[in-house]
């Protein structure tokens, strides 16, 4: 199994096997902090260990812009920078392909096919054997609406040309698998064209002992009895929080550093309940970082078992 730290709320592992039998990207929502980002991760170890170590060992991941295209998956030209090689500085040999760099998808996409005329069409080292791929393609919903139109074509056809390039065309492989996972933190702004082609899954925030195995294997240590006594009062401090936040209810990547933080300083073994009071708020700006939140818990902190 995957050596990433990341517990899989049930559902996850189907839902991604689900979007493979059905050649579909999978669509991840839920809210922040919630484990979206961090599943690429995990299916790409999951992967390589199903299908003989045959991905790419990296994930290639997109970070989607409120001015995205669709388009810019593929590839990018800095067409300043050729011209400035061209024309100011007076290069005398400048290829058009150290100015083309492949995104995400491109990558993918060329991965799945490595032909030997690739470094003269773009910079990027290709390894000489196909390999299969994981994109993560991070918040669609932030792109405008035309980017998620246009991207379900680029996931049917998976291929591209590059016109800088005399329009040299680049194809997937047909049995290649090039797997695509998509996050957003919410599915209200996504097109129903969208919905209907994506493998979907939502995230809820993980409670009860699904959120205590989260943070047991990112932190990694040793719970005793005593120990146990103090995560227990932390906990359910952290969902008082979030049930008394207003703008910002803290996720489960801020509960998994103020713990940290908290062990760090003793506040495990620390037997005075004073000092342990000390130590949570001190460190309650790791936990709660908005000042409308800070004020909206005033009275639970001083109300609190800590």
């Amino acid at each position: 199994m995957p050596n990433t730290p990341y517990i899989l709320s049930l559902g996850q592992e189907h839902a991604l096997n689900a979007a493979l039998k059905l050649n579909q990207p999978l669509l991840l929502t839920g809210e922040p902090g919630t484990g979206k980002t961090m599943m690429a991760a995990w299916a790409l170890e999951y992967l390589n260990a199903k299908y003989d170590n045959s991905f790419y060992p990296e994930v290639l991941r997109f970070m989607t812009k409120t001015t995205s295209k669709a388009s810019d998956l593929l590839y990018s030209y800095d067409a300043l920078s050729h011209f400035q090689a061209a024309n100011l500085r007076g290069e005398k040999e400048v290829e058009t392909a150290h100015f083309i760099e492949l995104q995400a998808l491109g990558k993918a996409i060329a991965l799945s096919n490595p032909r030997a005329d690739y470094k003269q069409l773009f910079r990027w080292e290709m390894p000489e054997q196909p390999m299969n791929a994981v994109v993560l393609i991070d918040e669609v919903d932030k792109a405008p609406r035309d980017f998620t139109n246009d991207l379900l074509d680029e996931l049917v056809y998976y291929r591209f040309s590059v016109k800088e390039q005399d329009g040299a065309e680049i194809t997937k492989a047909k049995d290649a698998k090039i797997v695509v996972i998509m996050t957003s933190n919410s599915d209200k702004n996504l097109p129903d064209a969208f919905l209907r082609r994506s493998a979907f899954y939502h995230i809820k925030f993980p409670e009860g002992e699904h959120l205590k195995q989260i943070v047991a294997a990112n932190l990694g240590q040793n719970v005793t009895e005593h120990t146990q006594e103090a995560y227990d009062r932390l906990f359910e401090f952290f969902h008082q929080v979030r049930g008394k936040a207003v703008r910002k209810k803290p996720a489960t990547a801020e509960l998994i550093a103020w713990l940290r933080l908290l062990g760090d300083d003793g506040y495990l073994t620390q037997p005075d309940a004073a000092i342990r009071r000390q130590l949570v708020e001190q460190n309650l700006s790791f936990l709660v970082k908005t000042r409308e939140d800070l004020e909206a818990i005033d009275e639970l902190i001083k109300a609190a078992n800590l």
